[in-house]
Parts: structure tokens; C-alpha cells; sequence
């Protein structure tokens, strides 16, 4: 089975400051990690080669720093990896993501299934994955719990649904977005990250897509823009009131009815 696993490099902390122009986030210099949610893709994709044979390739796009997470995803056990790294990406929302990612897996050729964390931890939208099927025209299931059966033509997985679970069959190729717990990842291994160190990863530019139209792509080809991020405001303020409680009674009612609760 030929696997491939879309994986990101996120910032290791809160603290990342916002370019004022673009709205989006300043990468340079800040601490980063892989996605905690694409650690379950990763773990889901070898699980399902240890049963069924085959191969794991990962995809992540961004600056060249993000090569770090592909290097960690060999030391898990990942067979290939490659890069989509373009200045002319920057800047992108998830429509001009999903389509980026979409051309680059396009590149690399077919696979059997597609995996991605349910969402990522400096956007939160859940919504790059199912972009990429659709603009691959694959089918997609998301926040799968579990992995029920794997087929040779075809996949049945479960869905947490929140207030239910379904059960849901469908055949390859195909493109899963798991949820947390699916499956304990393992650690990176020492003897793996050596043995991988010099592994190539394969760089994909713009100049390599087929489409080569700008406007579809980076700041560009993305319809949503971030108009302004401030932090949350903080109310302290706090009065502190003495009395005999039916006074307190009233006067708490004539504040809630002051601040419009009332």
C-alpha cells in the first residue's frame, strides 16, 4: 500500500508575534515542533504497514527549517519525505494551502491513502485536509477514532461524531484526517535518525507545479485574510461589598441590572 502522511511544522510556543501588513504569523526564529495531531497520522500510517506491507511517504510545506519534522518522521519509521518550499507560497490561508499541497502530492504520484491530523495547532480550522481531497477528487472522512478494518481495495474506520460514532466504509485512494488517540505514537529512534540522517527530501517549487499560475498560490490565491489579532482584554476589576444580605440582595440585583443581565 502506498501511503502518504501531510505533516506541518508549528511554532513551539504562544508567543509568536503577526506581521501587521499580512496578518500572518513570523515564523524566523521562533521555536518550533511537528503538529502534535500528525504524530497520530504518522503513528496510524505505520500501523497500517506493519499489517498491509508497503510504503509511507510524508509531505509538509513551508521555509526550508521545516525539514526538521520530515528528518523526525524518518526517525518514527517513514520510508520517503518531501518539502513543498517556495517563497511564492507565504502567506497562504487554507484554500491557497490545500490547493499548494494538492499540486505537490501531484507531483509525487498516486497513493492508496492519504492521511492528516484532524487540525493543527496554529490555525485550528480542520479544514486543509478535506481541501486537499477535493481538489484531488478522492473521497474524505474525517475525526477518525479508530481504524476498524483495512482491505485491500477499501478502509473502514470509525467516526467521533461527538454526540455518536459511525462506521464508515470507503475505498482507496482516499483521504483520512485522524483525531487524537487514535494511536499512541511511538518515539523517534536514535538508530533510525542515524541510520536516515543523509536520506534526501525531495525539494518541490513552484517552478516544479504544473500549475503555474501565481494568483493561485501565497498571499494571492488566498480569498481570506487575517484583518487584525490582539490578545483578549483582561476586566480585574473587582468591588468588594459589606452589609447585612437583603442589602446585598439589592444591590446585586441593581448592578446585574446596570451591567444588562437584567
Amino acid at each position: 500500500m502506498n501511503i502518504l502522511v501531510c505533516i506541518k511544522q508549528v511554532p513551539g510556543t504562544n508567543k509568536v508575534e503577526v506581521d501587521p501588513v499580512t496578518g500572518v504569523l513570523k515564523r524566523n526564529g521562533v521555536e518550533s515542533k511537528m503538529n502534535p495531531y500528525d504524530l497520530y497520522a504518522i503513528e496510524t500510517a505505520l500501523r497500517i504497514r506493519e499489517e498491509k506491507g508497503g510504503s509511507i511517504t510524508v509531505i509538509s510545506m513551508g521555509p526550508n527549517q521545516a525539514a526538521s519534522v520530515i528528518k523526525e518522521a524518518f526517525a518514527m519509521g517513514v520510508d520517503n519525505g518531501a518539502l513543498i518550499s517556495d517563497r511564492k507560497f507565504g502567506g497562504a490561508d487554507v484554500l491557497a494551502t490545500s490547493y499548494t499541497i494538492a499540486q505537490g502530492i501531484k507531483k509525487l504520484g498516486d497513493f492508496d491513502l492519504i492521511l492528516c491530523g484532524k487540525q493543527t495547532t496554529d490555525g485550528d480550522t480542520a479544514q486543509v485536509g478535506p481541501e486537499i481531497s477535493e481538489w484531488l477528487k478522492i473521497p474524505s472522512v474525517c475525526n477518525v477514532s479508530k481504524i476498524v478494518k483495512v482491505e485491500d481495495e477499501s478502509i473502514t474506520v470509525e467516526m467521533d461524531m461527538s454526540d455518536d460514532l459511525e462506521l464508515v466504509k470507503v475505498t482507496y485512494p482516499c483521504l483520512l484526517a485522524v483525531d487524537k488517540d487514535i494511536f499512541m505514537p511511538r518515539l523517534p529512534s536514535y538508530v533510525k535518525k542515524q541510520q536516515t540522517k543523509d536520506r534526501e527530501i525531495k525539494i518541490i517549487t513552484f517552478n516544479d507545479l504544473d500549475d503555474k499560475d501565481e494568483k493561485h498560490y501565497g498571499l494571492s490565491g488566498s480569498p481570506t485574510q487575517v484583518q487584525r489579532i490582539f490578545p483578549p482584554a483582561v476586566n480585574d476589576h473587582q468591588e468588594i461589598w459589606k452589609g447585612a444580605s437583603v442589602d446585598l440582595t439589592n444591590k446585586l440585583a441593581d448592578k446585574l441590572e446596570e451591567l444588562k443581565f437584567l
